[in-house]
């Protein structure tokens, strides 16, 4: 698999946090486990449920050692999430997320949840449009 960074990008590989200082293209010629800095998600912007699934589910890619701890927080997380959505896309898709993280496809699931994050902004946006009940 190739891989091409521009100056200063990270990437994520089995756990550890390579920086390139120039243009590089990177050939990873065996099984790794990576994430491109771009798709990693800051602590501060997992504000919403799903975000925080991703978060949780990328710790778990990241940081093998933590692996197992996050697996217990996604375990806990994932059916609170369920329960928070009634849109059927939603929880089709946390039923497959939930599916791949039994089948150890951690990145898969990342790229499930973050298909999520459109239909979650949206019902995020219709309920802060939605104006209050006043009483008469």
């Amino acid at each position: 698999m190739h891989i091409s960074l521009r100056s200063g990008e990270k990437i994520y590989i089995n756990g550890a946090v390579l920086r390139v200082d120039r243009k590089v293209s990177l050939e990873l010629l065996n099984d790794a486990t990576f994430l491109l800095e771009a798709h990693v998600m800051r602590v501060e912007d997992a504000t919403t449920p799903l975000r925080q699934l991703y978060f949780i589910v990328q710790i778990m890619l990241m940081n093998p050692g933590d692996a197992a701890a996050a697996q217990d927080m996604f375990a806990k997380s994932i059916g609170a999430t369920m329960e928070t959505f009634d849109h059927p896309d939603v929880k089709t898709g946390l039923q497959s997320v939930e599916q791949l993280i039994r089948g150890n496809r951690t990145f898969e699931a990342l790229k499930s949840i973050r298909t999520l994050f459109p239909i979650e902004d949206a019902i995020l946006a219709g309920a802060r449009t939605t104006a209050p009940i006043q009483a008469a």
